[in-house]
């Protein structure tokens, strides 16, 4: 088997960071939407700034016309281009490329239309669409398929241009109820990409020990989706019905069943469950992103863990500064983590996360081998 390096990333947030007060400018004011709707968006938005806590985001608009500027393509090939940089290896060197996003309906794909962007005339590429897991599983077939001696060199990637979901022009406006909003106040655009390698390039280039992928979604409901059926919609009457809005039945805390097993929450044993197929022990990590969307769940997680045994100092979050870009956050979290971080032998960085479309989970562990 082979060992399998991380030996660039990059990362790209579009445009200028939006004030959270000027997230309605930006995306547009819903004018149209129930009188009921509208004084319920008035009294949340404070309420949901001191919840969420986050100052900034970026959106892929421009703040003037609210015109986009940018898409998943172009955007996952700004970061790719930054990944390959740090890397040192030209699009040629390239042998696979795996991209994880939301969930898409556009043909071709978009990995390929990333492939040719890029000017890659032939590669193995995979196109993963699961959530906020998507990124990681991309993480893992790159990983398994270089370790297998399939792949030498992979460009693993994923991009999100929610904001084209969150606009006041997508929705059906007096269509549009609580579960239709909430997504408005936190969810924002990004792209992040990892360079993997069969080589160690750099002397500080992370080894990728273990990728790891459960569902827990067999027995739980779904707690973030849209109302489209699996078949395709005259897109008229798609929209008529409002099934395009994407919902989000909010969780004000980690206590309710739906995020609950035996001794402890969902992530948590889950979390247990990856670090138990790997060999580096709780006592190594250095630095690990909680990769969920919300501060006050965040420290939620934060309580458990910190009852484990893992001091406060290892959690690491762009929450405030970044929202949350759903997939590739992973990638653009980790991207600053190495350009910022100085790690000694041993040092691991792990990411987790919990996605509540149907409760997929996912994680890395990564650690730095001294030469």
């Amino acid at each position: 088997m082979n060992a399998v390096y991380i030996c660039g990333s990059g990362s790209y947030l579009p445009g200028k960071p939006v004030a959270f007060d000027d997230i309605p400018k930006v995306l547009g004011v819903l004018d149209r939407a129930p009188d009921k709707i509208r004084r319920w968006i008035d009294r949340t938005h404070p309420v949901m700034r001191e919840l969420l806590d986050i100052e900034y985001v970026h959106y892929a608009i421009d703040p003037e016309t609210r015109a986009f500027t940018e898409d998943n393509i172009t955007m996952a090939v700004a970061a790719a281009k930054k990944a390959l940089d740090a890397a040192g290896l030209a699009p040629a060197d390239i042998d696979l490329l795996c991209y994880g996003s939301a969930h898409q309906d556009q043909m071709p794909t978009a990995s390929v239309r990333i492939q040719e962007a890029l000017g890659i005339d032939t590669c193995d590429e995979l196109s993963i669409h699961a959530n906020c897991t998507s990124a990681y599983k991309a993480l893992y077939l790159g990983h398994q398929l270089i370790k297998g001696g399939q792949n030498r060199n992979a460009l693993v990637l994923s991009a999100n241009i929610a904001s084209s979901e969150l606009r006041a022009e997508y929705y059906n406006q007096p269509l549009v109820d609580k579960e239709s909003l909430f997504l408005r106040w936190f969810l924002s655009d990004g792209a992040g990409a990892l360079v993997l390698s069969s080589e160690k390039r750099h002397p500080q280039d992370l080894r990728v020990e273990t990728t790891y992928i459960e569902s827990n979604g067999g027995k739980r409901p779904s707690l973030m989706f849209n109302l489209r059926p699996a078949l395709w919609l005259n897109p008229k009457e798609e929209y008529e019905l409002g099934y395009h809005h994407l919902r989000q039945r909010f969780r004000n805390a980690l206590a309710t069943s739906d995020f609950q097993e035996p001794d402890g929450s969902i992530f948590l044993k889950g979390f247990q469950r990856m670090m138990a197929e790997s060999s580096a022990a709780i006592d190594d990590i250095r630095t690990f992103q909680i990769n969920l969307p919300t501060k006050h769940i965040v420290d939620s997680i934060k309580e458990e863990f910190l009852q484990m045994g893992i001091e406060g100092s290892v959690f690491y979050s762009k929450l405030d500064q970044l929202g949350y870009c759903g997939p590739p956050m992973a990638f653009i979290c980790l991207d600053k983590i190495i350009r910022e971080e100085q790690f000694n032998s041993g040092d691991c960085v792990v990411s987790f996360v919990t996605e509540v479309s149907k409760f997929m989970q996912a994680g890395y562990v990564l650690t730095y081998d001294a030469l």
